[in-house]
């Protein structure tokens, strides 16, 4: 969280023309948030491989990180990355990654805003990692964690990132996700949370409904009617 701020002046759009995979790919890495999370999930990848003793258990741990992935995304989608600045006792209360979200709705197409904010990954791999190192009772499974998790982060990275290039879909599965996703920031910013799938967390939690049936908001690019 931080303190009292100076509302954002506006800006030129770092958006591109990217239309096809391969300038697609090679955008992606001339960004850092890639680059941090490649890292450490290579790290992962080699230290899991030398550890070796894999066991059922490393299948659970993929498992059930994966069945909670779009319940975490729609999570942290809601709660914190539409988050309402709140004033208290004078003070606003609000953090980078909401008010970069914001930034985000404004303008869908404008590249870095699309990524996770590098000083949010500075403090959320170490964190990861801590807890792949100390929190399981073999340090193979928590190895397994972190190389589940921080895939499923560069995952969700170009997932979110190409969703928001001038690439079409070509496959049901992607232009499932590319359409929730776009209703969600041309449509109406109140459904269709998750990114990285459709219709999971979404329909459990009430905010996957018809699209034809949802007015058009008026505030999908100006969240909660802010300046």
């Amino acid at each position: 969280m931080t303190t009292d701020h100076a509302p954002s002046t506006p800006r030129a759009s770092r958006a591109k023309r990217i239309t096809t995979l391969p300038a697609a790919f090679a955008e992606f890495w001339r960004h850092p948030s890639p680059w941090m999370i490649a890292i450490p999930l290579v790290g992962a990848l080699v230290a899991r491989l030398a550890l070796g003793d894999w066991r059922w258990t490393d299948a659970l741990v993929v498992v059930v990180l994966l069945a909670v992935s779009p319940l975490v995304e729609w999570l942290i989608h809601v709660g914190i990355l539409h988050w309402r600045p709140r004033k208290i006792g004078g003070v606003t209360i609000d953090w980078v990654l909401p008010r970069d979200h914001r930034r985000h709705h404004r303008d869908p197409r404008d590249i870095p805003l699309i990524f996770i904010p590098w000083p949010v990954l500075v403090g959320l791999l170490p964190v990861l990692t801590l807890i792949g190192v100390f929190a399981f009772s073999r340090v193979e499974l928590g190895m397994t964690f972190l190389l589940t998790v921080t895939a499923f982060l560069l995952f969700y990275e170009w997932t979110h990132y190409l969703i928001h290039t001038d690439y079409k879909p070509r496959h049901r599965p992607y232009r499932a996700v590319y359409k929730n996703h776009r209703y969600h920031h041309f449509k109406n910013e109140h459904y269709w949370y998750t990114v990285t799938s459709s219709g999971t967390a979404d329909r459990v939690l009430g905010t996957y409904p018809d699209p034809a049936q949802v007015p058009t908001s008026k505030t999908a690019k100006n969240l909660h009617g802010a300046a």
